[in-house]
């Protein structure tokens, strides 16, 4: 419940502050009208839109540097094409729809990682350029904030005595970061990660670009500033980073309303306040939506181009980004088609089109339009959220709603320039239908807290906007049922009502489904599915889904399952979901639902490397957590070169008199008491504790349902291991291996390589002997967690050093194992609590 309360504290706050914005628009706009901001756009210079056009183009060019020093300073080469590419798409859409971590960094990760850079890299590239975004505030600013004239007090309203220690003390942070990459230690450690001390030279560049970038930035807005407000580019500055700033910490995509309201506030009121507003305005066609739509179109083409031989080279870059990208993308596109409808049917009609149509169309023809068109509006906002979550049925009727809103942009007041806004995000989205997959119900999926606070801003941002154009419209009851073709306020009134009706249905629908299922124990009917599930699966893993300490999510035909455990908010999925490939994506998702709806993170522990695409697309960051060792049995063999010493190792223990026997699953119960009391001796003489989650215990119900392999000298049982055969013969692998503290030297060598001779014999292909940690950390401190998690045979030896050496004496061939999950900060957290779940609670962490 506390983490679900935390999880909407930060959408509430941003809808406060909205609501506060809207309410200073309304009052620092009271003596304008929407006719007169509409005049002062239309009769804007076209110099002035030609300046901001290209310094627009001028600031994107250099948004490219952030992350071009971002990758020196993780030192990793990558073309320049692709890495501007990836900040054109990220800063186009973080920029237009806030939210810069689900949009921006997200897209980041998904580009970044089909070239091959690690989460670690990612992650530091992402710090690395807000650190530069910062250090650009506080240079800037400083800079202003110092040499000001008393003007920009006054504008700022705050004593001019107040301004120069305020920029001294902005400037002084930024020295002390420029001297700290000169003088300062290598590493610094921030919340379990660690991030290297960029180099001196960076730290200049970075304090350049940024500042280059904010001068910019700010430039666009005052080329489209009425000239008549008398105020230098320097003053304007102070403004325009207080307004950014506000906007980026209201949490409001973009900043609607919030940034606005601080510059109309803040600026000095010289000309009509709907000049400035209509200055602002364009500013946000220019600097938000231009970019945003020529990213999405420039996306579509692509989809529906990439096939064709001569982009073939094209389709090679994109191809492995493009599935998980262009869904998140569309959603996003689709959003802001649903606020293009709303905001069009809040705002009056254009006269002059409304007298075309009145020599065409019969008067009811435009109601319906007007009515449905703002319906149309509200169901884009909604289908957007299952569009992110790759669902057939959001794609159809998506597709649905947005010829329908062309259509009715027409026909309600010729709005053609929204027609051919929505046109384009139609033309993105018809090529891409293979992204949305899904067969899920649109009912059933969870709306997030952030998706709910931007689904009521712009819904509230369109009802402002529709009180504020029709202000000199005195509201009563008979408004209601005024139909003529300059009744725009009545329109207005009815699509909002037919809107606010569509949102408190689909919310009634939301309260009335199912709730999200709880963890429990598996029941005994789950276990024997699993058990078939199990015996199928070419992954070993599954057995341990019989352990009963997991709980089990299965796919709704039950032909797949998926095995997790929860540790306060991470929920960590042991391995791939399990059973037939078709159904193995839905369960995942299904599984992220829930978890997005107990407001937890995901995770999907020692995953391989076939569902990177899929946990990719469920906006998960994958980190290699190490590397399987798995010896090909088909061609195994003692006496190859190279095993010299496992042979001797062998014939030694061989030569005490042991044997090894591989009992089948039915004759396990028999043999368990000698099985119980060598597992009591070797945990006595270790001084452990029985594991869990991804490690076996000894549970006499889990070792009855598959085969064991005994050791024997002298007739008694000296050592066991717990077999677990994989499907068709493809795996084989132990979980469980303990022998007596007086059992011969070497004696789980020797039992290892007789059950490889044994799958050999049995025609099994693979013996997979555990993960071990492959050492690469990035600079991450992800091995001081890592080396809490007990990976299969790890037990027995003293560093994970020791057991690669150990592995790599049976030359195996080491395959990838790796944990997808929301990466960042979030990571060592989640890796502690898979450390918890493995050794039963916090005092199994501390005693090992």
């Amino acid at each position: 419940m506390r983490s679900k309360i935390l999880q909407y504290l930060g959408p509430l706050f941003g809808l406060f502050l909205f609501v506060l914005a809207l309410v200073v628009l309304h009052h620092e706009l009271r003596g304008e009208g929407f006719q007169q901001i509409v005049r002062a756009m239309a009769g804007m210079p076209r110099r002035q839109i030609a300046e901001a056009l290209a310094l627009t183009a001028v600031s994107y060019g250099v948004l490219t540097g952030y992350d071009w020093l971002g990758l020196r300073y993780v030192r990793r080469r990558l073309a320049y094409g692709r890495s501007a590419m990836t900040s054109l798409i990220a800063y186009a859409f973080s920029h237009a729809l806030g939210f810069p971590l689900l949009t921006g960094g997200s897209i980041r990760f998904r580009l970044y990682s089909s070239w091959g850079l690690s989460t670690v890299q990612v992650t530091n590239v992402i710090g690395f350029a807000a650190v530069t975004f910062w250090l650009g505030v506080l240079m800037v600013g400083g800079v202003v904030l110092l040499t000001a004239p008393p003007s920009v007090a006054a504008l700022l309203h705050l004593p001019a005595a107040a301004l120069r220690p305020i920029g001294v003390v902005a400037l002084g942070v930024v020295a002390a970061y420029v001297w700290w990459a000169m003088v300062g230690r290598r590493w610094v450690r921030v919340r379990g990660w660690r991030f290297r001390r960029p180099t001196a030279r960076l730290a200049v560049a970075q304090v350049a670009l940024g500042s280059l970038d904010w001068l910019l930035a700010g430039s666009v807005i005052y080329a489209l500033l009425p000239r008549g407000l008398g105020l230098t580019y320097p003053s304007f500055l102070s403004v325009f980073v207080l307004a950014y700033l506000a906007g980026i910490v209201s949490n409001v995509p973009g900043g609607l309303g919030i940034f606005e309201s601080v510059l109309l506030v803040l600026l000095p009121g010289r000309v009509d306040q709907s000049q400035i507003m209509g200055s602002l305005l364009v500013y946000r066609g220019v600097y938000y939506v231009l970019p945003l739509i020529t990213a999405t179109a420039l996306l579509g083409v692509h989809e529906a181009t990439r096939r064709r031989e001569r982009l073939r080279r094209a389709a090679r870059v994109f191809g492995q980004w493009a599935p998980s990208l262009v869904p998140n993308v569309l959603a996003l596109t689709t959003f802001l088609g649903g606020a293009i409808l709303l905001f069009s049917g809040a705002t009056p009609a254009a006269a002059s089109r409304l007298y075309w149509l009145h020599a065409l169309l019969p008067l009811p023809v435009v109601e319906l339009s007007h009515f449905l068109a703002s319906l149309a509006g509200i169901g884009l906002l909604l289908l957007a959220g299952g569009l992110q979550r790759r669902i057939d049925a959001a794609f159809h009727f998506t597709v649905l709603l947005l010829g329908a809103g062309i259509v009715f942009s027409l026909l309600k007041g010729l709005d053609y320039e929204e027609a051919i806004a929505l046109g384009v995000m139609l033309a993105a989205l018809l090529p891409s239908r293979h992204h949305f997959f899904r067969r899920a119900s649109l009912l059933s999926e969870p709306f997030t807290p952030g998706w709910t606070a931007a689904v009521l801003v712009i819904l509230g941002a369109s009802v402002w906007l529709g009180i504020f154009s029709h202000k000199e419209v005195r509201f009563t009851a008979d408004l209601w049922w005024q139909f003529a073709w300059a009744a725009d306020a009545p329109r207005f009134l009815r699509a909002s009502v037919g809107v606010a009706a569509v949102l408190l249905c689909v919310s009634v629908a939301h309260l009335f489904r199912p709730a999200a299922p709880e963890p429990a124990a598996p029941s005994p009917g789950q276990l024997r599915r699993a058990t078939e599930l199990a015996a199928r699966s070419p992954d070993t893993v599954a057995w341990l889904s019989l352990l009963g300490d997991k709980a089990l999510l299965f796919s709704p035909s039950g032909d797949a399952f998926l095995m997790y455990a929860v540790a306060g908010r991470s929920w960590v999925a042991l391995g791939d979901p399990v059973g037939a490939t078709p159904e193995r994506a839905e369960l995942a998702w299904q599984f992220h639902d829930t978890v997005t709806r107990h407001a937890g993170w995901t995770a999907f522990y020692l995953a391989r490397g076939d569902l990177i695409p899929l946990y990719v697309d469920l906006g998960l960051s994958i980190f290699k957590l190490g590397e399987e060792a798995r010896v090909p049995l088909r061609e195994f063999s003692l006496s190859q070169p190279g095993r010299e010493t496992l042979r001797e190792t062998h014939d030694a223990v061989a030569a005490q008199g042991c044997t090894v026997e591989v009992l089948p699953a039915s004759a396990v119960p028999a043999l368990l008491p000698e099985m119980r009391r060598v597992s009591d001796a070797w945990l006595a003489a270790r001084g452990a504790s029985e594991k869990s989650f991804s490690l076996a215990r000894f549970d006499e119900d889990y070792l009855r349902t598959h085969p064991a392999a005994v050791v024997r000298k002298d007739g008694a049982v000296v050592a066991f291991a717990s077999v677990l055969p994989g499907g068709r013969g493809t795996e084989l692998s132990v979980d469980l291996l303990r022998f007596l503290p007086d059992a011969p030297a070497d004696v789980m060598d020797f039992l290892l390589a007789e059950l490889m001779l044994w799958g050999r014999e049995h025609e099994y292909r693979w013996f997979a002997l555990g993960v071990v940690p492959s050492g690469e950390t990035d600079g991450a401190p992800i091995w001081a967690h890592v080396d809490t998690l007990d990976f299969r045979l790890g037990e027995h030896f003293g560093s994970f050093q020791a057991l690669r050496r150990y592995k790599q004496a049976f030359q195996p061939v080491w395959e990838p194992r790796y944990i997808a999950s929301p990466g960042g900060l979030v990571l060592p957290r989640l890796l502690t609590a898979v450390a918890t779940l493995i050794a039963g609670g916090p005092r199994g962490v501390m005693t090992k």
